[in-house]
């Protein structure tokens, strides 16, 4: 038998490693080169991986729900096809029991699957699953949209909910990786035993615990490691972005005309921030021993927050090298794939610096975290009328303007204050002086 290794995938810049959230073939199956094999999530991505060989699936070696390093062995294939002498002794998984409504939990594709075949979630929860846990796969929800469509659909009733049954003296595990390799942990550990009820139970206090998905664990280790890798500082200014109010307010009707985008006026700051890059190279870099790394390139990442409360940084890259059309039609592009599940790897990795708008929820500013292996972070914050003084050969006067707040939060490992003074006051002072 000549067998063939398929291997964890690298889907990106600094990824190391990933999670197999469903598989699409079995034990036994005989499969053609560019089927779809195993669909995996990393770094917020989710990505469905093809065979690039033909052949006849051996060996499955980890399951689905499994975190498994880049360059692990995760399949085994026999490309001398069906009539390989060797034996498989595992059989084919058998169909496992639904999961309890309350804890199901189901993959970004086969949710994209039933919205656009119109099942509503009530009925996606009656469809039995073949994956982990008896989670419905996207071979599952395809056939049951195929048995749907032609009148032979029938539907599971959900099983019945399990008594809550607690586990003792746990503490907080990281998900089973390769054998040989060791899973990436957070930076720090809380050294804490503590009683943990089973996920979706109410414990004797009253309090409902439920673990983290998979986005948001991700998120919070990138955080917490942030925070203990850079000395954060932050720094505010307060701009007067009148005159790009009024221009935005005299254009947007005429810019969606003819662009077939709303103009906001986020591709106004990423400008801003572009130019001033351009002007202080040494805030376009990232820190490695005590080395600095200069970025060729200018990649600005905007944070995007999603329907499901999780937050993602799609790349605009070489924003320097974009004019505002250019950036509007680039941001517009990448926040509907963000929101619907469709950024690509490439889409998120590469950033050199990270835009986050406090303003889309009305706050007036925050001091943010820097997206590592960054060293600076812009905050964006609400644009709101404001009387303020202004100076006039006649005199000052008091005028009603509109304003905003930026901050600028950066590494003082390699950004000291005068650097990000000056870098931010650049931004402030290419905003307050927009010109058409």
């Amino acid at each position: 038998m000549s067998r063939f290794e398929i291997k964890m995938p690298k889907l990106g810049e600094s990824i190391t490693e990933g999670t197999i959230i469903s598989w699409s073939v079995q034990v036994g199956d005989i499969i053609k080169e560019d089927d779809v094999l195993f669909e995996v999530n990393t770094a917020k991505v989710s990505a469905e991986i093809p065979s690039p060989v033909e052949g006849k699936v051996v060996e499955i070696l980890f399951k689905e729900g499994d975190t498994v390093a880049v360059g692990t062995v995760v399949a085994i294939v026999d490309i001398g096809g069906e009539n390989s002498e060797d034996e498989v002794s595992e059989e084919t998984p058998q169909v496992k029991a639904v999961k309890p409504e309350e804890e199901r939990w189901y993959s970004p594709v086969v949710l994209q699957l039933a919205r656009e075949a119109g099942i509503q979630p009530k009925e996606l929860d009656t469809i039995l699953g073949t994956g982990y846990q008896g989670r419905v796969s996207k071979k599952d929800i395809k056939s049951y949209i195929v048995r749907k469509q032609s009148g032979g659909t029938t539907m599971a009733q959900p099983a019945a909910k399990p008594s809550p049954q607690p586990v003792a003296s746990v503490a907080p595990q990281s998900v089973t990786t390769a054998p040989a390799q060791s899973s990436a942990k957070p930076a720090v550990t809380p050294d804490v035993q503590r009683t943990t009820p089973a996920s979706g139970t109410f414990s004797a206090e009253g309090v409902e615990v439920k673990e983290m998905d998979r986005v948001r664990k991700v998120i919070a280790d990138h955080m917490v490691m942030s925070k203990h890798t850079s000395p954060h500082v932050t720094n505010v200014v307060e701009v007067d972005v009148t005159k790009l109010v009024k221009w935005r307010d005299k254009n947007k009707d005429a810019f969606f005309r003819r662009e077939g985008v709303k103009l906001t006026y986020m591709p106004a700051i990423t400008e801003a921030v572009a130019k001033a890059l351009a002007a202080y190279p040494q805030v376009n870099v990232s820190v490695e021993g005590y080395n600095i790394l200069f970025k060729k390139h200018i990649n600005v990442g905007i944070a995007v927050s999603l329907n499901d409360g999780n937050l993602i940084v799609p790349v605009v890259r070489d924003a320097d090298r974009l004019n505002l059309n250019g950036l509007a039609v680039a941001i517009d592009s990448l926040a509907l794939k963000a929101r619907d599940n469709k950024l690509m790897p490439d889409d998120i990795s590469g950033g050199t610096f990270t835009i986050t708008n406090f303003g889309t929820f009305k706050s007036l500013f925050g001091t943010p975290i820097i997206n590592q292996p960054q060293v600076a972070i812009l905050g964006v914050g609400y644009i709101e009328k404001k009387p303020a003084v202004i100076e006039t050969p006649e005199g000052d006067v008091i005028a009603i303007r509109h304003k905003m707040y930026l901050s600028l939060s950066y590494d003082h490992r390699v950004v000291d204050g005068s650097l990000g003074g000056n870098f931010l006051y650049f931004i402030k002072d290419y905003l307050e002086n927009w010109k058409e």
